[in-house]
């Protein structure tokens, strides 16, 4: 059973021009959370509504997609994340040395556009971090939608992470030079409703802590949603507001902040027995710094008498290591077959519900 809701809430609007001293607080919030828990609902963001319903909406209709028309955009042979997932490719424990089934979950994610430049810039792993976007050719905005909605995340991480800067003691701007070439990733993802047993250990997402800086979600409220390890072991259930998005801490920045703040254990479950079963639509963004950026632990976040835990890694390194483990799940034939069945007549059975609406 879930523990009662503990994610601390935190308004983020001083951070557009408010003082410094309520930025300041701000910024003792957020130092507070991920010392914590690593988790944090976010309100006063500044994103459009409109723009989070739009893009919502886009995604719906992708997905509303003939499966043979969505695999003409699907993700590269390398699993780099651009393109199509299709039901059953990918499996997030694996990137924390677990074997489980794959995840109930189908999603399309797509980074950084006129990265061409940016490539030969740097050497070959980082290059790979700046794979070329693939565009579906529907919806007929979908493209610029999700650019959009890119655009808008990026901003509103770029004022969290000067926050974050402020609280770490190594001033505002330290981040700046470390992000002008991010190589950030939107994921949009469709968790099928679920309508026949799953899997044993089947998740729609698997317990996993993300790869890079911090994340920022915004998913349906619904039965089989976010869940956050508590430190205590039990699981939080997560309810994002209308109005807010879901932060946690990834990997690289706790262990930038030398474990100070915590990079925390989460899923998404699948709903309940009795639930009524119903897709949902989450839109996620991971922000990631330059790929070619070196994490080296502040020295704020070493205390007397401490070393440092963690050599210095590449931005690159550390991803793309832990991507490769997610884009690996195994499943026998006779498991596989019926996965891709059930995932077939749910589709069907949702379009002819379209055509007779």
């Amino acid at each position: 059973m879930a523990a009662k809701n503990a994610i601390p809430t935190i308004d983020l609007s001083p951070l557009r021009g408010a003082s410094g001293t309520e930025r300041r607080e701000v910024a003792r919030q957020i130092d507070a959370a991920c010392t914590e828990i690593g988790f944090f609902i976010v309100t006063g963001h500044g994103i459009s509504q409109d723009l989070i319903t739009t893009a919502r909406q886009q995604a719906i209709d992708f997905f509303a997609l003939p499966d043979e028309e969505k695999m003409k955009v699907q993700r590269p042979p390398a699993k780099i994340s651009r393109g199509y997932n299709w039901v059953g490719d990918r499996s997030v424990a694996y990137s924390m040395g677990q074997a489980a089934p794959p995840d109930i979950q189908e999603a399309f994610a797509f980074g950084p556009e006129s990265v061409a430049d940016l490539a030969s810039r740097v050497d070959a792993a980082s290059a790979k971090m700046y794979a070329p976007n693939i565009w579906p050719d529907r919806p007929a905005d979908f493209k610029k939608i999700m650019l959009s909605y890119y655009g808008a995340m990026s901003d509103l991480a770029s004022h969290v992470l000067r926050a974050m800067a402020a609280s770490l003691g190594v001033g505002e701007a330290y981040f700046t030079d470390k992000f002008d070439r991010q190589a950030s990733v939107a994921r949009v993802i469709r968790y099928p409703a679920v309508t026949q047993p799953p899997l044993p250990g089947q998740l729609r997402a698997g317990t996993h802590t993300d790869y890079g800086i911090m994340t920022f979600v915004r998913g349906d409220d619904t039965p089989g949603g976010l869940q956050v390890k508590h430190r205590q072991g039990g699981w939080i259930d997560v309810h994002i507001p209308s109005d807010g998005f879901c932060c946690n801490i990834g990997d690289l920045m706790a262990r930038w902040s030398n474990d100070r703040w915590v990079s925390t254990l989460h899923r998404v479950a699948v709903p309940p027995p009795g639930a009524v079963p119903t897709d949902r639509i989450s839109l996620v963004f991971f922000q990631n710094p330059n790929p070619d950026t070196v994490i080296r632990c502040f020295e704020s976040c070493v205390r007397p008498g401490e070393t440092e835990k963690y050599p210095p890694i590449t931005v690159a390194e550390h991803y793309l290591g832990k991507l490769m483990k997610a884009g690996h799940s195994r499943l026998d034939a006779k498991a596989e077959d019926a996965l891709k069945a059930e995932h077939a007549l749910t589709d069907a059975k949702r379009r002819e519900s379209q055509t007779t609406q």
